[in-house]
């Protein structure tokens, strides 16, 4: 498969490095920055377009990493011309944009998916799947936590919020899937954030959602922990409590709230499942799960409407956090 990558920075060279583990693939790239996009052309034995329509051309695949205020012109170039499209995440900057490329994709008939990475990494997963097997029983409450020090990207893009849409449209939009893909649709959302107004530099921000069945959520989201990147997550039940954090070893625990009589008092462990082989890389999985279905003419791991509606919670999210007022996520498109 011919695989074109857009965008060179950050995560175009995430993508570039799990593509050649893939001895199916032939990889070209594009970057505005000609000496950025050389060197990862370079590094990944990749075939250099100097702009973008000739390589969406010359490719069956478009996997865009540019900055999110960029994601919809792209995106509907590529798919103008018949091509699958992989959008890192957000799947666009505003509402409007998302539903736009969704519909687009459906109209073309081409496969497009959003990169929610979260849904591959091997703890998460395991905790959608404790959740949704009922290993907590009914699911009351839930946690997670996610940040670390502001990202830059180039010309700053990252801390112009107006580019980038900020912590919760960049950062917890992560949690917002994973939180609705495990739990469920969202009733309402309430945020503050310490740059809501100013949309501009680094940023924390508070989400409590409120999902259909009455479970709730705490979204903590931070670009200002100078003690580097954590990701955590609980959920806490009628049965027991899931709890992950990053930063512990093991990193998934299960405590159920009624032990059988010969393990009372012993702490219920599930050991971190973090993947250490390259095949496993949550980034591998992601993109090669949606290289087969394309492949295979079968449906990506996760549809544009679920990227929709994670856009749909955080852009409610920002709203929410510039008003002061609890707001109800769009479900309807």
């Amino acid at each position: 498969m011919r695989v074109g990558i857009i965008g060179t920075g950050g995560m175009g060279r995430v993508h570039a490095s799990q593509y050649g583990k893939m001895p199916d693939v032939e990889l070209f790239v594009y970057d505005r920055n000609p000496e950025r996009g050389a060197r990862t052309a370079a590094n990944w034995n990749a075939t250099l377009y100097s702009n973008p329509a000739e390589l969406i051309e010359a490719v069956d695949v478009v996997d865009i990493c540019v900055p999110t205020d960029g994601h919809a012109q792209l995106g509907h170039q590529a798919i103008e011309a018949g091509r699958a499209v992989f959008m890192e995440k957000p799947l666009a900057g505003t509402l409007e944009e998302a539903v736009g490329l969704m519909n687009a994709a459906a109209a073309a008939n081409v496969p497009l998916m959003p990169g929610q990475v979260v849904r591959f990494f091997p703890d998460f997963l395991t905790g959608h799947q404790l959740v949704k097997s009922g290993a907590v029983g009914t699911p009351a409450a839930a946690r997670t936590r996610r940040g670390g020090l502001a990202p830059t990207g180039s010309e700053g893009w990252f801390m112009d919020h107006t580019r980038s849409g900020g912590i919760l449209l960049d950062l917890a939009i992560h949690d917002f899937d994973w939180l609705r893909w495990t739990l469920g649709d969202v009733t309402q959302v309430y945020s503050r954030s310490l740059a809501a107004l100013t949309k501009t530099g680094p940023d924390y921000a508070l989400s409590t959602l409120t999902f259909d069945n009455g479970c709730v959520a705490h979204v903590e989201s931070t670009w200002m922990d100078p003690n580097g990147f954590r990701a955590a997550f609980e959920v806490a039940g009628s049965a027991g409590l899931i709890q992950y954090d990053s930063r512990e070893a093991p990193g998934l625990r299960v405590s159920p709230a009624k032990p059988s009589e010969p393990e009372v008092g012993k702490s219920y462990l599930a050991v971190s499942q973090t993947p250490t082989a390259p095949l496993e890389d949550p980034y591998y999985l992601e993109l090669r799960g949606f290289l087969d279905a394309v492949k295979n003419g079968t449906p990506v791991p996760v549809a544009p409407i679920e990227g929709v509606h994670a856009v749909a919670i955080a852009v409610a999210a920002r709203q929410s956090a510039e008003t002061g007022q609890p707001v109800r996520p769009a479900r309807e498109f």
